[in-house]
């Protein structure tokens, strides 16, 4: 069986979030590591500061993860999930 390599996915307007579907099975992830975008979040919702990760993380800088926040809100963007009334 032949394999196709497929190359890195770069995000438009995020210099340091890459994909790459032969690293950490294909999720955004800060580039140059094995961070993914969704494990810093966790990170976050679980009560660390942006400096407490980065210092955990020295190949991280606090710029990543503030970009890191930022593409997982760009994410969202101009989604919402319609809500109703519990009267409804």
């Amino acid at each position: 069986m032949r394999s196709i390599h497929m190359p890195e996915l770069h995000f438009t307007g995020f210099k340091r979030i890459i994909a790459d579907p032969e690293h950490c099975d294909g999720q955004p992830r800060i580039a140059g590591t094995r961070i993914t975008v969704a494990a810093i979040l966790s990170y976050l919702a679980g009560g660390m500061t942006v400096e407490q990760i980065a210092a955990e993380y020295p190949v991280l800088s606090t710029k990543d993860v503030y970009e890191a926040l930022a593409f997982a809100a760009a994410q969202f963007q101009d989604r919402f999930l319609p809500l109703r009334l519990a009267s409804e």
